[in-house]
């Protein structure tokens, strides 16, 4: 069964989380996936607020720039979360907007070479092995995390770009596509991470696939989609995304998933009137179409 989420768009002041936050909890929604886009909220920050206001609720971060962090950062983050929250929290990494990269002075000459390494290392670190390495970004003297998770925990990476994609199969455990992915991209990214695991010698039918899908319901909603379509560069009548009632969007999502999503998150316009109403629409209305 297709796995249901919904976005907390970072355009919303950090203290509106709260109310989005136990709406979707009471919903029953599946997900909430937060982001960490310059220069708005942080992810780990708000990820964990939203756990801590929730009791049974899964939580995404989606994404984590990785040149703004240390990977030994990252992995002691991520490990508090997983032990604290354990099976609600979903972290995702990502190698950034490169123009917001350089604003604070932290642009990668390779992106690539910085996301591969610090999936490596961050995936071990939170396996619980001691890490040694040197590479171009990433250099480590046996670390080793003092808490790491109990268990095994699954590290997504985000990608647009082919070489991106193909490498989120070969060094993440998922991959999560932003909202300008339509299903004949998804099928397409799907056969790149497969590409990615194989000749990492992993099992390419492992690997969870998560994909936004911009949404936009209610009074105005096909006005606010071409808008947003349009002010990202996009056809209004570009085939991304959906506007209508939750039959409509119940195809949309069932579309995304015979293409090969395994989760697909509601994504709101950046205009949404009202973010605890599209929770309990995505929850409450979409979500029992999809059973």
């Amino acid at each position: 069964m297709t796995t249901l989420g919904a976005v907390f768009r970072p355009q919303l002041a950090p203290e509106r989380l709260r109310s989005v936050v136990r709406a979707a909890d009471a919903a029953g929604l599946d997900e909430l996936w937060l982001w960490e886009d310059c220069f708005r909220e942080g992810g780990i920050s708000t990820g964990a607020a939203a756990l801590a206001w929730s009791e049974r609720l899964c939580v995404g971060v989606g994404l984590l720039p990785v040149p703004l962090r240390n990977v030994a950062v990252t992995a002691m983050e991520a490990a508090s979360l997983y032990r604290m929250f354990p099976g609600r929290p979903i972290l995702g990494v990502g190698h950034g907007v490169q123009d917001w990269m350089g604003q604070v002075g932290a642009r990668a000459g390779s992106p690539l070479t910085l996301l591969r390494e610090h999936l490596i290392a961050l995936r071990a670190l939170l396996a619980g092995e001691t890490v040694t390495t040197k590479g171009r970004y990433v250099a480590l003297d046996d670390v080793a995390l003092d808490w790491p998770p109990p268990g095994p925990v699954d590290v997504l990476a985000g990608g647009m770009g082919p070489r991106t994609v193909r490498l989120t199969g070969e060094a993440a455990d998922g991959t999560i596509l932003t909202a300008d992915t339509s299903a004949d991209g998804v099928r397409q990214a799907c056969a790149l991470m497969r590409e990615g695991r194989v000749a990492a010698g992993r099992d390419p039918d492992v690997h969870r696939v998560v994909v936004y899908l911009l949404t936009a319901t209610g009074a105005g909603a096909r006005e606010r989609l071409e808008a947003e379509l349009v002010a990202e560069g996009h056809a209004p009548d570009a085939d991304l995304g959906v506007a209508g009632d939750a039959h409509a969007v119940a195809d949309a999502v069932r579309r995304l998933a015979e293409a090969g999503a395994d989760t697909v998150v509601l994504q709101p316009t950046g205009d949404e009137p009202d973010p605890e109403g599209f929770v309990r629409f995505a929850a409450e209305d979409v979500r029992p179409l999809l059973t």
